[in-house]
């Protein structure tokens, strides 16, 4: 927690968006025309023994947060987990594959809301359309290998830090050339971004940090709820491997702001933070195969009001893009 002659540690977020603000380029997303305000390379560092890192110069939804990450770590692809637990984060993605072969003929036009409540009601619907492949519980839990093997690098990692502490290999990636980019096969890229895609856990005495590396930043929506994510899966692992949390590192490569956060953005530059929440862990987390997010409270989370915004459906690949790209596939 803040003391007096200590800066709360939420202004480094706050930092950030002045800094992106100040010093930024204009871009454009390649996909949607989007203007963004843009700056490369920074770092955010939370203590995790001086509170829980879920801002408060506005309301985080921490519901959808705790199911998102769930939903990770338990290697799952389909979004009806998601979307019985109300969390619509990951719905545009699905829906657009969904949306691009209906105006195919392949399948029956619906809007996004119908889309959304067949995946909710119909389980044969919700198989059919709901998939993410390669998402990022997939990597997590079943990176599939060359040899046909599905590596579980999540369980493997707990296993070296129970095992192993000072090994300098507890290292996650979502990163699979395999599936990305023009450097897919013809009808394999992903069409969705994979943007935190690499972290590291490193045990100091006793205590566990970890380092997370995200290659692109919406920093107004996304960002908040990667730290809150980041920080309780660290918080997890370290109960789960048997220490106390340490630090949360958040590297950052693109950072950018999508120009219709702007009036957001500024309101919330003009709100002073809160002391940050409690996150408790329940005694009953032991190991990855038992953990549940009702395991997990958040408490005397006292946030600013909301700011609403709309997510961008950015990044991704399109196969029309191939072309472009024609000499990686020689």
């Amino acid at each position: 927690m803040e003391t007096k002659n200590q800066r709360h540690p939420e202004y480094q977020y706050l930092d950030l968006l002045r800094d992106i603000l100040d010093h930024g380029v204009e871009k454009h997303d390649h996909n949607t025309g989007m203007g963004l305000t843009s700056v490369f390379g920074r770092q955010l560092r939370f203590d995790l023994s001086e509170g829980f890192p879920l801002l408060t110069t506005k309301k985080v939804p921490w519901n959808s947060i705790m199911h998102e990450l769930y939903w990770f770590m338990s290697g799952q692809t389909n979004i009806k987990y998601l979307v019985d637990n109300k969390v619509p984060i990951w719905n545009d993605y699905p829906y657009k594959i969904y949306k691009d072969k209906a105006g195919k003929g392949e399948f029956p036009e619906l809007s996004k809301e119908e889309f959304i409540e067949k995946i909710r009601v119909d389980e044969e619907f919700a198989k059919a359309h709901g998939e993410l492949p390669r998402i990022y519980g997939e990597q997590w839990r079943a990176w599939p290998a060359s040899d046909g093997r599905k590596i579980d690098q999540l369980a493997w990692v707990i296993d070296t830090l129970k095992n192993f502490p000072d090994r300098k290999h507890a290292v996650l990636s979502a990163w699979n050339p395999q599936f990305l980019y023009a450097m897919a096969k013809p009808g394999e890229a992903l069409s969705f971004p994979l943007c935190h895609i690499l972290f590291h856990f490193n045990v100091s005495g006793n205590k566990l940090s970890c380092l997370l590396y995200q290659r692109s930043c919406d920093t107004f929506l996304g960002v908040p709820f990667n730290i809150a994510s980041y920080a309780a899966l660290t918080m997890i692992i370290a109960k789960i491997a048997g220490y106390e949390p340490g630090e949360f590192i958040h590297t950052l490569g693109d950072v950018h702001i999508y120009h219709d956060h702007l009036e957001q953005v500024k309101e919330q530059l003009t709100r002073e933070p809160k002391p940050f929440p409690r996150l408790v862990l329940s005694e009953k987390i032991t190991d990855l195969e038992n953990f549940r997010p009702e395991m997990v409270a958040l408490e005397e989370y006292d946030p600013h009001p909301p700011l609403k915004a709309t997510m961008t459906v950015a990044g991704g690949f399109d196969e029309k893009d191939r072309a472009k790209f024609a000499k990686n596939d020689k």
